[in-house]
């Protein structure tokens, strides 16, 4: 008997999660059935969003290259079946000097990250990173690291959320290894292919906003129908995903509702979000004149290029707000700032900051609930911060507003980790039945 009194043969693999955050890895392998154990970080407002909604896990918050952080971790990790994880992985460039990744110090946390696996010798493990790692040319590198001598079998695949049923195209590299003992090699993973055939490209015919587009054949016209589709869950677009939330407004205060508050879902993806109990993280930041203007310029799908010269100016109505660029007008470096989303499309792929992508109807930025939607976080998921004011120990600056985007925009979509989960509880699940029969 495990210690929630199942059998263990009834019980979901277990599993840690190091370099967690606010538990977007975690959360998709719950949902694919595994067990949290724990999770930690060293940033205290992910850990007390972390500890909110996974409380039967253990919430380890601090430096794990620190030897208290690192013997709790040993001791609650000794003997799960799963370490998952995405540490910062900073000295890409370093390979052009011929150093490995491993050696080097700024790649302390990744180091670490192999030491836990190579101490704990679990059967499997999952680790992401940014897609970086994969253009610097250093994915062998990592494969080799990862494979601890031949101890795991190591498969490296670069996965685009937004064809994991993410209303969000975003791109991460996911190294799964298996060990050897089990004799099986990792999983494959395959989505949709979705991003591969579907586009967002200019209205030729109005000459004016943005419509979508195939990139290829017949493949194509099946995925668009299924992203038309409300009912269909495998391509999901922003509509779809937040359209029950377009009441709010800039500046909104009013953080929760109920449940019964909210319109009736209408698309199949909302209703997966939605929580009988209600939502939270509805707040809306303030905005000043100039960006209202400008965003009300924009069509949706755009950016400040699809801006009338008129708006182009750097300030509009006397209001001095932002850095100054030197000139009287928006530069390239705006590109980012005035992104409007497309209704009837996926996100871009979200930041940390608030103003990464504004509403497509409202002239606003969006909520920290509408970031989670668009991660594939359900409404049930709470985004906290740490009660203690003032600075603390891996407290990142700017506040208790900014930590909350910078938790999710920095998380790895729930979704996409069921899919990577789902693929190798298979595995484990068949190495299972094998040894018992």
């Amino acid at each position: 008997m495990d210690d929630l009194g199942l059998p263990v043969e009834q019980r979901g693999p277990t599993v840690i999660d190091l370099f967690s955050g606010a538990g977007g890895l975690s959360l998709g392998f719950e949902q694919a059935g595994f067990r949290i154990v724990a999770g930690t970080d060293y940033d205290p407002d992910a850990m007390a969003t972390y500890a909110r909604n996974f409380p039967n896990a253990i919430a380890v918050t601090g430096d794990i290259r620190n030897d208290s952080v690192k013997d709790r971790v040993f001791a609650l990790g000794s003997d799960v079946d799963v370490i998952i994880g995405g540490p910062p992985c900073q000295a890409f460039s370093q390979v052009r000097n011929h150093s490995r990744l491993i050696d080097d110090p700024r790649n302390s946390l990744y180091r670490e990250f192999v030491r836990v696996v190579d101490m704990v010798e679990p059967r499997a493990f999952v680790m992401e990173n940014v897609p970086g790692m994969d253009q610097m040319g250093v994915r062998e590198q990592v494969r080799s690291d990862l494979a601890l001598g031949g101890k795991y079998i190591v498969s490296s695949t670069l996965l685009d959320a937004a064809e994991f049923g993410v209303p969000q195209t975003r791109k991460r590299l996911v190294f799964v290894g298996v060990h050897r003992d089990l004799g099986v090699a990792p999983p494959p993973i395959e989505g949709s292919g979705a991003t591969a055939a579907v586009a967002l490209m200019p209205d030729s015919v109005s000459h004016r906003g943005y419509r979508l587009g195939l990139r290829n054949d017949v493949v194509a016209e099946e995925l668009l129908d299924r992203l038309r589709d409300p009912k269909d869950t495998s391509v999901v677009s922003v509509e779809q995903a937040i359209g029950d939330l377009n009441f709010l407004e800039a500046g909104n205060k009013q953080g929760a509702l109920r449940s019964d508050a909210l319109v009736r879902p209408a698309s199949a993806y909302q209703r997966l979000m939605r929580n009988r109990r209600g939502v939270s993280n509805l707040e809306v930041p303030r905005m000043n004149v100039d960006t209202r203007l400008r965003l009300e310029g924009i069509p949706a799908g755009g950016n400040y290029r699809d801006l009338a010269e008129h708006l182009q100016r750097r300030y509009l109505t006397g209001q001095k707000w932002g850095p100054s660029n030197g000139t009287e007008m928006l530069s390239r470096k705006h590109y980012y700032a005035y992104r409007r989303l497309h209704p009837a499309f996926w996100a871009w792929t979200l930041n940390t900051k608030a103003d990464a992508v504004y509403h497509y109807s409202e002239p606003r930025a969006l909520s920290v609930r509408e970031f989670c939607r668009l991660q594939s976080f359900p409404d049930a998921f709470e985004v906290t911060t740490d009660p203690r004011r003032g600075e603390l120990e891996g407290r990142q600056p700017n506040g208790a507003t900014h930590s909350r985007y910078r938790q999710i925009g920095n998380a790895v979509p729930p979704l996409l980790a069921a899919a990577v989960a789902g693929s190798l509880k298979r595995v484990l699940v068949n190495e299972r039945s094998r040894i018992q029969v």
